[in-house]
């Protein structure tokens, strides 16, 4: 199946306008907003610095970097790289906007380049929807959706909440606000160059699945998306809004105590996809990528009862074999000759030990004889 790709170079005004249309959308499965105040400060110099050094030559542009995304079933500006620039931008240009309110009719030009780029506006009399923004967060189990959304409709922050949306808007505005009463005669120019001459690279893909391919390719600055975090977005969509909480809290403790044992719940769905192998009688002798083989039918495997606790069980060996540590309700994590056994497999020089014997703890760790049994084994 050929994918296409269309890539284009736009200014910050030209690319944010574009939401009008079609809505930017933080998915689920992305990474809590994470930018620090110093990674703040660096965006917000840089802009500054080229403002005062730039000329009246249209070419003469500034680089933010590239968005990759796809347009999803909703017709929704899926973002799979980019999200902490573009959130980034949307709160600076809230911070100048709320700044440009309290100035007077010069400012309304200004203002009304910067609204159609976070708000909705009527197409027939331009007048501003402030309560219609064009990005949405939906970042699982963030609680700073809300307040992304509340910052961008009010102008405001709450001065009592810790979240990186918060500080980050408070940085701005007091960046902004210095700004401009240091350098009163060049703000508006400033802002002119982040709306005009601020140049994005959007990356729009045919699909989620060639989105993430060209996201990998490009990143290296930080962590990588993980097909983990795909899946944990499709688990958590399938629930109803019940489970959803529940689900939320076994991830984050999943997450935790594979990151304590060494492991990684990326790693954890890995050794599954063997067991399942195994019980399906694949003998194929390639492995599949990871996210293709549970992409198969509709993903249908990550739906399963018993994922979770299957995850947890696969853990528990784990904790076992590279925390040197016995567990309660796992008796055979006290037999000296079986913790022995494992600790020399853990010295071979790659891991193909590995999955047979996740497969055999899988299948077997709930019978009385297994202590028994895993040690012949």
């Amino acid at each position: 199946m050929t994918t296409s790709i269309n890539v284009d170079k736009r200014s910050v005004k030209q690319l944010l306008e574009t939401g009008k249309n079609k809505r930017f959308i933080i998915p689920e499965y992305q990474r809590p907003y994470a930018w620090s105040d110093e990674q703040i400060q660096v965006l917000f110099d840089d802009l500054t610095e080229y403002t005062l050094n730039t000329t009246e030559d249209e070419n003469n542009t500034y680089f933010l970097g590239t968005i990759v995304s796809y347009e999803n079933d909703n017709k929704e500006q899926e973002i799979i790289d980019g999200q902490q620039r573009i959130t980034s931008l949307f709160l600076l240009l809230r911070a100048i906007y709320t700044k440009l309110e309290s100035g007077g009719p010069e400012t309304n030009f200004l203002k009304s380049q910067i609204e159609p780029t976070i708000w909705k506006q009527n197409p027939t009399t331009g007048v501003v929807n402030f309560n219609e923004i064009l990005i949405s967060s939906r970042v699982m189990g963030e609680e700073g959706n809300q307040e992304f959304a509340n910052i961008l409709v009010s102008g405001k922050a709450d001065e009592k909440s810790n979240s990186n949306y918060a500080k980050n808007y408070r940085l701005l505005q007091q960046l902004v606000n210095e700004y401009a009463a240091d350098n009163p005669l060049s703000f508006y120019n400033f802002i002119s160059n982040i709306l005009n001459q601020a140049i994005l690279l959007p990356i729009t893909a045919d699909s989620q699945e060639t989105a993430l391919t060209i996201f990998s390719t490009l990143n290296d600055r930080g962590l990588a998306l993980s097909d983990a975090d795909i899946f944990k977005a499709k688990i958590y969509n399938h629930l109803n809004s019940d489970e959803k909480k529940e689900f939320i809290e076994l991830w984050q403790e999943l997450d935790e105590q594979a990151t304590n044992a060494g492991e990684s719940i990326q790693k954890l769905f890995y050794y599954y996809m063997f067991y399942l192998r195994a019980n399906e009688n694949d003998r194929k002798t390639t492995t599949p990528g990871i996210r293709k083989y549970y992409a198969k039918n509709n993903f249908e495997k990550l739906y399963s009862q018993d994922l979770m606790q299957n995850l947890n069980a696969i853990l528990n060996l784990w904790i076992v074999i590279n925390n040197r540590v016995s567990l309660e309700n796992e008796k055979w994590s006290e037999n000296i000759e079986i913790k022995q056994t494992l600790d020399t497999l853990t010295s071979y020089p790659n891991e193909f030990w590995k999955y047979p014997v996740v497969i055999y703890y899988l299948h077997y760790h709930y019978k009385d004889t297994f202590e028994d049994d895993f040690l012949i084994f």
